[in-house]
């Protein structure tokens, strides 16, 4: 969902962009190359990398899946970074995704990015993953640690929205767990400025400045979609259903402040909540 939207954004700021493929396509696409890790050749040349590949958390996590979860992160980002690092001329600049569950999923101190990683199988996924990058260490590396990215398109907002739209919204839990969010367009917004702000390195949050409970997220999106919340969805029910999944992703509490992103003067459309859902939302009722 960020790479479809980030594409554009970056063609539109007059940057050449090539997509990089994990599996080779049947057909010929002029705007992409195939990635085969035993030609790294095929890499050399470009300025910057953004990396945003990953396998969806948002399912039941069988052994299976953690590991499928852990793979599409550590080792295909050690593998990638390990061939652009054997280029004639590696990139100067290594974007790659991250996330918010590097901190664990039951914080209750505000978190910034010099805050220790937490406990639980994300915290150590994210761990991993930014170690990941060390072969590439000549570059300039950014950890782009994304909190819960907001949009009708796709993610929590786009699974939630069928059911508030019929007035069954809910609270979930005890609702006063911290979510930390942020929309989609100021994630591309912030991607591009990242890119061109060469002081930024290491770990960066990518989150609004203003969290909210889940209560208060749950109100304010029957609000924006004048739909009334009367349900409360129980942690049992979901943990469950989900097991640990539900525990470090739905019912996680996470207060993540965006330190570094506003240092570095980034200005976000979308500061407060209710903002970001009235510009996603108005127009899609």
């Amino acid at each position: 969902m960020i790479g479809r939207n980030l594409l554009p954004a970056l063609r539109a700021s007059g940057h050449e962009v090539i997509r990089l493929l994990r599996e080779k396509s049947p057909k010929a696409e002029p705007d992409a190359i195939w990635f085969d890790p035993a030609d790294p050749a095929s890499l050399a040349g470009f300025d910057a990398v953004i990396h945003l590949a990953g396998e969806n958390v948002a399912k039941r996590w069988t052994k299976k899946r953690k590991a499928s979860i852990l793979a599409s992160r550590a080792d295909f980002t050690r593998q990638l970074c390990t061939a652009l690092a054997q280029t004639t001329r590696p990139p100067a600049h290594f974007l790659s995704a991250s996330a918010i569950g590097y901190y664990g999923c039951n914080r209750t101190e505000v978190l910034t990015e010099d805050s220790p990683s937490g406990e639980g199988f994300l915290a150590e996924v994210c761990r991993q993953w930014e170690a990941a990058t060390a072969p590439l260490a000549a570059s300039r590396i950014v950890h782009m640690r994304l909190a819960t990215v907001l949009s009708p398109q796709g993610g929590a907002l786009a699974k939630l929205l069928p059911s508030f739209r019929l007035g069954m919204g809910a609270v979930i839990g005890s609702g006063r767990q911290m979510m930390s969010w942020i929309s989609l367009p100021d994630v591309i917004a912030a991607i591009q400025h990242i890119l061109a702000t060469p002081a930024l390195t290491g770990p960066v949050n990518l989150a609004a400045p203003h969290p909210v409970s889940n209560r208060e997220f749950a109100k304010t999106l029957g609000e924006v979609l004048y739909r009334p919340v009367l349900l409360k969805i129980p942690a049992m029910a979901l943990k469950l259903a989900f097991g640990q999944m539900a525990t470090e992703t739905i019912l996680a509490s996470q207060n993540v402040q965006p330190t570094r992103l506003e240092a570095a003067h980034f200005t976000f459309q979308h500061p407060t909540l209710h903002e970001a859902l009235n510009a996603l939302l108005t127009t899609n009722h």
